[in-house]
């Protein structure tokens, strides 16, 4: 039996599939036009801060804090927005504005075609403060709490859930674990695209992920009402 319940549009399978779509594809563009590096997690810039500061290269250590801080602004921005609010809009609508004008941002800064070079470290920190921004505010697709930046943690979750699944032989679980695994194959898909794309448009394709978040932004101005189990 289903019963309908209202659900936030922001918190719907479409919506986060597209996020996914572009986490992937930002992840993808960092990597293929910024030097070889991933901007979305902040795990490897935490290791080789510590790594730089076990050898005693304290001033290339503090190149790592940037990224870093910019991820934790990222979230004091969103938690901000999410608190102070708006009549007119509702405050993830506000995030995903924020997403477009830093992408276009990016788009514009010129790539120097070499490995850490300042333009490059000043997009992949930009990039950092955007994911982070939908990290902590798209983190709701219907009953579950995933990542659309990301894919550690969703990979976690969805094999804990198909082991539930196993044992309880419950269709809630399965449905978890296949919202879990769908979102990392639409992070794959965005990765995917990004690849042809970046290669042919360089640094102006991450003009390419905006379109995706518009369309989440337009997306939200539509009331939404979905039948849940």
């Amino acid at each position: 039996m289903k019963i309908k319940s209202k659900v936030q549009m922001s918190e719907t399978l479409a919506v986060g599939a597209i996020l996914a779509v572009a986490g992937g594809y930002l992840d993808a563009y960092t990597y293929i036009a910024r030097g070889g590096v991933f901007a979305n997690a902040q795990t490897g810039n935490i290791v080789l801060l510590a790594l730089n500061i076990a050898d005693g290269n304290f001033l290339d250590a503090l190149i790592y804090i940037i990224p870093i801080s910019a991820f934790i602004l990222g979230v004091f921005v969103s938690e901000l927005i999410r608190k102070i609010g708006t009549q007119t809009f509702h405050w993830r609508q506000i995030i995903i504005l924020i997403e477009l004008i830093t992408i276009l941002i990016v788009a514009f800064i010129p790539s120097t075609n070499e490995r850490a070079g300042i333009y490059d470290m000043s997009a992949n920190v930009l990039i950092s403060f955007v994911c982070s921004l939908q990290v902590q505010s798209f983190r709701k697709i219907h009953d579950i709490t995933c990542a659309t930046t990301m894919c550690t943690g969703n990979l976690r979750s969805a094999s804990e859930m198909l082991m539930r699944y196993q044992k309880s032989h419950t269709k809630t679980d399965l449905y978890s674990a296949i919202k879990y695994y769908s979102i990392n194959l639409f992070f794959i898909f965005g990765a995917v695209i990004s690849s042809f794309i970046t290669k042919v448009f360089n640094e102006k394709s991450v003009l390419f992920c905006g379109i995706g978040l518009l369309a989440v932004l337009l997306m939200m101005f539509i009331p939404n009402e979905e039948p849940q189990p």
